[in-house]
C-alpha cells in the first residue's frame, strides 16, 4: 500500500530538518532572474493580466527552485521585483499587490487558500515551497487599507509596501518585511513607519532579511547583526552596478566580511540597467558568486555554508580599524589633488614609482599605503584616495573611504571615473586608515569585476593586505567606512508628498 501524500510529505520534511540538524552546515542557493518586465502602462492593467505576467516569472522561478532542491539545498533566496519588474507608478503597480498577513496567523496558503483575501501569488509561492521541501525567499508587493482616522494615511486609502516573505518547507509564511530604505525612484511604494527588524529561527541557524538599498544603512541592517545576532541575511535586490566601490558583488561581498555574517544575495538580471552580480557571502570572503554583463540569462548559485559561522573555527577576529593607522608616523603626502567618484570629492595622490609608502588625508581620516607593483604600465595611473564626508544628493549618509585605485586614463581628472578592466599588478599591498567607526567594509576588486577572493586579508589592527601579490590586474583596493551616527535626517520617510 502506497503512503497518502499528507504523511509522504511529512516524511520528506522530517528526513530535511534531520538532515540539517545534524550537521553544522546548509545548502543555501540564489537565483538571478532575468525579470520579464510588463509592458509601460500610464493605466493600471486588470488583474487577470498582472497575474499572467506574474506567473509568467514564477513558472521561471519555479523551474530555478526545482533545480536547486534537487542539490540539496535547504533554501533560495530570489531578487527584489523578480515577479513583476519595477515600471510603475503607484496606481499601474495596484493590480500587482496583495494583501499579506502578519506570519503570526499561522497560515500555510497552499493549503489553506481561501482563509484570506485572494493571494494567488502567495498561494503559488507557498507550493512551491512546500512541493519541494525548500524554504523559500521572495519579493512581493503588499496592501494595507487605511482611513482618515490614521493621520499619515495616504489619500487613496491605502499603503503600498516592497514586501519580502518567506515560506518555510511545508508552506508556512514564517517572515514578512516592509523594506524601510526605498530607493528614490521607487514612488510607487510607501515608507514604513517603523523599521522592521524580522528574524525566524531554522535548524540551521538564525535568520535575518532585508532589501537592496538597506544595506547602506543601520536599520535594519546593522541591528540584525550586532543585535539581534542573525547568522545569515537573506538579501533580494535589484542592484544597479555602480562602480568603483558599489557594484554588487564588491560591497556585498564585503558587507558579509566587515559584518561576520553569512549574506545570501539575489539580484535581478538585466544589463541594459546594469543589473548583475550575485552571490553566497560568508565572513571569510565568497563561497560562490556570478557576474555577467553579455547574457540575458538567469543563473542559479548553490553553496554549503556554516550555520553558525560565529561558531566557526575560521572565524575571523575582531578588528580595530584603526588601530595601525593610528600607530605609525605619516608617510609623506606628495602632491595631493581633488577629484570627483560621482560627486563626492575625493583627495589623491598618484603612485608614481613601483613602489612606495603614500599618506592621504582628508579632515581627520588619513589613509595610508604601502604598495609594490609587478609591473607598472606607462598607460596606467593609479592614485590613494582619501573621502570624508556625506554622500548623496538627496539622502545624505556619511562615508570614510580609503582606496588604492585605477583611474580611467593617465589624465588625473578620470580618477574616479567608472574602470572595469586594468593591465597592473601588485606584488604587495597594505591600506589602513584613521577610520572613526567599527562599521568598515574590505574590497578588492580585479579586472573584469572579479573579486580578489583568497588573495587577501585584513589583520585584527585594520590592515588590508594582500597575502601573496595580485593573481590579476587591480581596479581597487578599498576600505569603505560608515559613519551611521552622522547621517543626516532622511528628507522623504513619511512626507506627505510620498505618503
Amino acid at each position: 500500500m502506497l503512503p497518502s501524500q499528507p504523511l509522504l510529505h511529512a516524511a520528506v520534511l522530517a528526513l530535511t530538518v534531520l538532515q540539517a540538524l545534524a550537521s553544522n552546515t546548509f545548502i543555501a542557493a540564489v537565483y538571478e532572474h532575468a525579470v520579464i518586465l510588463p509592458k509601460a502602462a500610464i493605466k493600471p492593467v486588470s488583474p487577470d493580466d498582472a497575474l499572467a505576467l506574474m506567473n509568467s516569472n514564477m513558472d521561471v522561478l519555479e523551474e530555478a527552485i526545482k533545480e536547486a532542491a534537487q542539490q540539496g539545498a535547504h533554501i533560495i533566496v530570489t531578487p527584489e521585483d523578480g515577479i513583476y519588474g519595477w515600471r510603475f507608478t503607484r496606481e499601474t503597480i495596484y493590480p500587482y499587490l496583495e494583501d499579506i498577513p502578519d506570519p503570526a496567523v499561522n497560515w500555510i496558503p497552499c493549503t489553506d487558500p481561501t482563509r484570506f483575501a485572494p493571494a494567488p501569488v502567495q498561494e503559488r509561492l507557498s507550493c512551491m515551497a512546500r512541493n519541494n521541501s525548500i524554504y523559500v525567499v521572495a519579493n512581493i508587493g503588499d496592501k494595507k487599507p487605511c482611513n482618515s482616522s490614521d493621520p499619515s494615511c495616504p489619500k487613496d486609502g491605502r499603503y503600498q509596501y516592497n514586501t519580502d516573505v518567506v515560506f518555510d518547507p511545508e508552506g508556512k509564511l514564517v517572515a514578512r518585511y516592509h523594506k524601510y530604505n526605498l530607493f528614490r525612484g521607487e514612488t510607487q511604494f510607501n515608507y514604513p513607519k517603523e523599521p522592521e527588524a524580522i528574524t525566524f529561527e531554522t535548524p540551521f541557524g538564525k535568520f535575518g532579511i532585508f532589501t537592496c538599498f538597506d544595506i547602506l544603512f543601520r536599520e535594519p541592517a546593522v541591528v540584525l547583526v550586532s543585535e539581534l545576532q542573525v547568522d545569515t541575511v537573506l538579501f533580494p535586490t535589484a542592484w544597479m552596478n555602480v562602480l568603483p566601490f558599489l557594484t554588487a558583488v564588491e560591497f556585498h561581498s564585503a558587507w558579509a566580511m566587515g559584518m561576520g555574517v553569512n549574506l545570501l544575495s539575489a539580484n535581478t538580471h538585466n544589463i541594459n540597467f546594469a543589473m548583475t552580480g550575485s552571490g553566497l557571502f560568508t565572513p571569510e570572503g565568497p563561497a560562490t558568486y556570478y557576474y555577467n554583463s553579455e547574457t540575458d540569462e538567469g543563473h542559479l548559485l548553490v553553496a554549503e555554508l556554516s550555520a553558525q559561522p560565529r561558531l566557526s573555527p575560521n572565524y575571523p577576529p575582531a578588528i580595530n580599524w584603526s588601530l595601525y593607522a593610528t600607530s605609525i608616523k605619516k608617510f609623506p603626502e606628495e602632491d595631493t589633488f581633488l577629484g570627483a567618484v560621482r560627486k563626492d570629492i575625493f583627495t589623491f595622490s598618484e603612485l608614481r614609482r613601483k613602489a612606495g609608502n603614500y599618506t592621504v588625508c582628508q579632515r581627520d581620516l588619513c589613509c595610508h599605503l604601502i604598495y609594490q607593483m609587478s609591473n607598472k604600465s606607462k598607460d596606467e595611473v593609479y592614485v590613494l584616495g582619501a573621502f570624508n564626508g556625506l554622500h548623496g544628493s538627496l539622502i545624505k549618509y556619511y562615508w570614510q573611504i580609503c582606496t588604492l585605485l585605477k583611474c580611467k586614463s593617465t589624465d588625473p581628472e578620470t580618477c574616479g571615473q567608472p574602470v572595469e578592466t586594468a593591465q597592473t599588478k601588485f606584488e604587495m599591498f597594505s591600506l589602513s586608515g584613521t577610520f572613526g567607526t567599527n562599521y568598515v567594509f574590505p574590497e578588492v576588486l580585479y579586472s573584469g569585476v572579479q573579486l580578489g577572493h583568497g588573495e587577501f586579508e585584513v589583520l585584527y589592527d585594520g590592515r588590508l593586505k594582500s597575502k601573496h601579490g595580485t593573481s590579476k590586474p587591480l581596479i581597487t583596493a578599498t576600505l569603505f567606512g560608515r559613519l551611521y551616527e552622522k547621517d543626516l535626517p532622511h528628507p522623504l520617510r513619511m512626507s506627505p508628498s510620498r505618503n
